[in-house]
């Protein structure tokens, strides 16, 4: 029964998004959020200049709509029928946290895409403002964790699973290490949506994979959410994938960053995040290292362009062939993380 529930929430969450992006093209056309291309991209991305930025608006609508209309049906409705729900009663408190620190990174990246679009501020933000921004908002949540997990007689607010290890206790050291993963991973997320279609095809099977593992945990309410990326995702990817009518913007890409951490967080698994997420850490080792190889080297370059997906399009690689080969990593490295969960707990 849950798995009907999880689809109907996909299917919704898809129309919405497509309807929203059907809609919002043409507007955003009109207001003209055009994408700029910077000279330090490679030089045949200048036929994408003037595509529609600030998309990621219609994927967040369809997604927040689904989880709005369908979390508390499926809790009523579950009541109303004495069905006995799986989770925690505070496991609502950390879903809506997730959800709110996803709108927040959202909110961020859409002010970044204003002062670039709007305000033709082509950098957006500076790095620094993005930081705090994001440390703060990192930190808000994980003090809402702290309180949810403190509130569950048993529950350590500093521990998290590992498979094969079972429940670990961090002690201090994981609110350090859960706001440097919780920010590194909404950017790098960000530096994935580079190309078309490769942010989002990436975060759709990223999504099945985390939905699989909330179904596995008996997380209705969190495969409802996991759910709703998905159909948000596929919703958008029809518009996205090459060549893109719409770019998501940093509104899209640091919402779905937020999201996938607060999914992996509320599984208290956030060691799932650079394993189902392989991609987004390669990418941005890869513009680490070059960055590190450049300054070491005095000017020469470990890739031919960074983030990696630059570098295989220098490389003669089309786009659409990077977004299959990315994918594919994706889902090899999903279906790693759901064996060392059903063999290592």
């Amino acid at each position: 029964m849950s798995s009907i529930w999880v689809l109907v929430v996909t299917f919704f969450s898809l129309f919405i998004t497509y309807f929203c992006a059907k809609k919002a093209i043409p507007y955003l056309h009109k207001l003209k959020y055009g994408q700029t291309i910077l000279e330090i991209g490679p030089s045949w991305h200048k036929k994408k200049q003037g595509t529609p930025t600030m998309g990621g608006i219609t994927f967040i609508i369809g997604i927040i709509l689904s989880i709005i209309i369908f979390m508390p049906m499926y809790y009523f409705l579950s009541v109303r029928n004495n069905v006995r729900l799986q989770e925690p009663p505070l496991m609502m408190l950390k879903i809506i946290s997730g959800i709110l620190m996803a709108l927040a990174y959202g909110a961020i990246g859409f002010l970044d895409d204003y002062v670039k679009v709007v305000k033709k501020r082509n950098l957006g933000l500076t790095a620094m403002q993005k930081l705090i921004m994001q440390f703060l908002v990192a930190g808000i949540y994980l003090l809402l964790l702290y309180f949810a997990e403190s509130m569950q007689k048993g529950n350590s607010a500093t521990s998290t699973i590992v498979p094969f290890f079972g429940r670990i206790n961090l002690g201090i050291f994981y609110w350090l290490i859960a706001a440097v993963l919780i920010v590194g991973m909404v950017n790098a997320v960000n530096l994935t949506d580079g190309i078309d279609g490769l942010c989002t095809s990436i975060t759709f099977f990223v999504s099945i994979f985390f939905m699989l593992i909330a179904s596995f945990f008996c997380m209705i309410n969190l495969s409802i959410v996991a759910g709703a990326l998905l159909g948000g995702c596929f919703g958008f990817l029809m518009f996205n994938i090459h060549p893109a009518q719409v770019f998501m913007g940093d509104t899209g890409s640091l919402f779905l960053g937020g999201l996938i951490c607060a999914i992996a967080f509320t599984i208290n698994m956030p060691i799932l995040l650079p394993i189902i997420g392989a991609m987004y850490v390669v990418e941005m080792f890869s513009v680490i290292l070059q960055v590190i190889y450049f300054k070491a080297t005095k000017g020469k370059r470990l890739f031919k362009m960074s983030p990696l997906h630059h570098h295989f399009e220098m490389c003669g690689w089309s786009e659409i062939k990077i977004c299959i080969v990315f994918d594919m990593v994706t889902i090899i490295f999903g279906v790693i993380a759901i064996a060392s969960i059903i063999f290592g707990l």
